[in-house]
């Protein structure tokens, strides 16, 4: 009988290292197929003919793939292991590229709505392997993979312009460029999937525990925290560039000012998730993640320069990059164990990305009836009051479910 190998110090740390390097690059691959998107929609809609309600849509329609799919992403990864899980997810999220920029408005549709199916598995995984996995360490780790992800989301609309004037390559090509950084990631998940390793505890197995966060207050708390903080964060993807068209900024020089947004929030995806977990509770840092929306806010309505308008992005830029930190991190921080960590990244992210889906809609049928953002702008003020109160509730150091076996902490 062949012996079975043992697993020593030396190869656990290999493995955690792949499990790093897997984690980031799939990190890599879930914003620059959505951010690529808003600094083309003028070339977009020039081609197609479509209005500005119909070009929000190619934003939101991942969003619905998030909240429609995201249930169905521990299903599958108790079924068929969560290694194998992730690398189909992202064979989904390259065949949706492709077929995306393939130039037809109905394959435009039709190829981000496969996008946001690989991005939802992704969504929904990460957060469980990073309790499973890294149990000690899940404010370092929830930060390694918000700081990859924002770099990419940064770094996709400062140069889809470029790429479609300067290179020649048009929105089409432009779009399709972002299939490169799914090869590494493939390879990186396809050795991780050959692994037969067995899953503690039925990880991600889904039981009735997980209908049973319907009936709490926290995790609606944290549900309704990540869902309006994705809803500011996509509508200012989706429609900062034209927001500042119309104040008289150039279309590629607006596409740079989303990757000065993202940019600016990438020291808070790396500090708030350590913070986070060090500190008894996160109200505070919710009260400031509020204030610097607000600012920023105000800063875009008032407009007048150049100066004022970057202060006001780089504001909103730390704010919506602390906010995409600290909900994915509450995510784990709310949970008792790994799976129930699953189990509320599954509720917020499928109930909290329905909400955000309706963002960008609501905000391009505003500006096409009123033909001005500012409307808009303070519509985005109150979600942000409401963000705020919603975090707060989150923030209380309690597990989801605690409501039920003791005393709700008071805010």
């Amino acid at each position: 009988m062949e012996k079975a190998r043992k697993i020593t110090p030396k190869v656990m740390v290999s493995r955690n290292t792949l499990l790093i390097f897997g984690i980031i690059f799939v990190a890599f691959n879930l914003r620059p197929s959505i951010t690529s998107v808003g600094p083309l929609i003028s070339f977009i809609k020039e081609d197609t003919g479509m209005s500005n309600s119909a070009a929000g849509f190619i934003t939101t329609l991942p969003l619905l793939a998030f909240a429609f799919l995201s249930p169905l992403a521990p299903r599958l990864s108790q079924k068929i292991g969560k290694e194998l899980t992730v690398l189909i997810a992202l064979v989904f999220l390259g065949i949706g590229l492709f077929i995306r920029s393939s130039g037809m408005l109905f394959t435009l549709f039709l190829g981000t709505g496969i996008i946001g199916l690989g991005v939802a598995i992704c969504n929904v995984i990460l957060p469980g392997i990073v309790k499973q996995s890294f149990p000690t360490k899940v404010g370092l780790m929830t930060g390694m993979y918000t700081v990859s992800m924002g770099t990419m989301a940064g770094i996709a609309p400062g140069i889809s312009v470029p790429l479609a004037e300067t290179l020649h390559l048009g929105w089409q090509g432009s779009l399709r460029v972002w299939m490169i950084l799914i090869i590494p990631a493939l390879f990186i998940w396809l050795v991780q999937s050959k692994r037969k390793e067995k899953i503690p505890g039925q990880y991600f197995q889904v039981t009735p525990a997980h209908s049973s966060l319907l009936s709490s207050g926290l995790a609606w708390q944290v549900t309704l925290f990540m869902g309006l903080q994705s809803t500011i964060y996509f509508c200012f993807i989706t429609w900062l560039p034209e927001m500042l068209y119309s104040h008289g900024v150039h279309i590629s020089t607006a596409g740079w000012m989303v990757s000065i947004l993202q940019f600016s929030g990438i020291p808070a995806n790396f500090i708030i998730p350590i913070l986070a977990d060090r500190v008894p509770n996160q109200k505070g840092i919710v009260i400031a993640i509020g204030a610097l929306c607000m600012s920023g806010l105000i800063g875009l309505l008032v407009g007048g320069n150049l100066v004022l308008l970057c202060l006001s992005i780089i504001s909103i830029g730390l704010g919506t990059g602390a906010a995409i930190s600290l909900a994915l991190t509450l995510m784990v921080l709310r949970a008792a164990n790994a799976k129930q960590a699953a189990n509320l990244s599954a509720m917020s992210q499928s109930i909290g990305y329905f909400l955000a889906a309706l963002g960008p809609i609501l905000l391009g049928f505003i500006y096409d009836v009123f033909h001005s953002w500012t409307i808009a702008l303070f519509l985005l003020m109150v979600l942000t009051i409401i963000m705020t109160v919603a975090g707060i509730g989150a923030g209380r150091n309690q597990y989801v479910l605690e409501e039920k076996r003791g005393a709700i902490h008071t805010l």
